[in-house]
């Protein structure tokens, strides 16, 4: 009785191994594209989105007409003198509420991003003037400056000083705008 098991498991094996392979009738690829899928090469032209505006593959990868980044708000200013006139003019303030600016978090910004060249206290005495890096950097005593003309500068930059818009998103800049006239009011 024991051989027949034997010999009964050593057929089922023999003929399990050799129903896998067959040259004749070979197996079939379900979805062939996974397994031999066609390589792009990064940022390529590709045929996948053709286009009869002149695009050329490209439209694919463009964003919608009209759409803006998540969490993204416009600005209403240009980047303009006149503008930076018109922002100082109108005396812009800010749309968050005075009472709920968190301005242990709005000095925390101003320390990170401002002080280096502004100073801690405004004064125009950041350890880069300090040490030659920067020069002209005044204090904010002696400026014409608001809520509205802060945000505009921190958003485009002024001079030498460079935009901060993609460090501080509009809620940050307001707040560091409010803390920037805490400074003044100090001084």
């Amino acid at each position: 009785m024991k051989s027949i098991i034997k010999i009964t498991l050593v057929l089922g094996i023999i003929v399990s191994l050799s129903s896998c392979k067959d040259n004749a009738s070979p197996n079939y690829q379900y979805m062939p594209n996974m397994y031999e899928s066609v390589a792009y090469e990064t940022y390529s032209e590709s045929k996948a989105f053709n286009s009869v505006n002149g695009l050329k593959g490209k439209e694919g990868q463009l964003p919608a007409v009209g759409s803006i980044k998540r969490g993204y708000v416009p600005y209403e200013y240009a980047d303009t003198p006149e503008s930076f006139a018109a922002v100082k003019a109108a005396n812009l303030k800010s749309p968050l509420d005075p009472s709920k600016i968190d301005m242990k978090k709005a000095e925390e910004l101003y320390v990170i991003y401002c002080g280096i060249c502004h100073g801690t206290a405004g004064d125009g005495k950041g350890k880069l003037v300090t040490q030659g890096k920067f020069l002209g950097v005044p204090s904010y005593v002696d400026r014409v400056i608001n809520e509205g003309s802060i945000n505009h500068v921190i958003n485009y930059g002024l001079n030498s000083m460079g935009s901060y818009a993609t460090q501080l998103n509009q809620e940050e800049r307001w707040m560091v705008a409010a803390y920037v006239m805490k400074l003044k009011s100090e001084l």
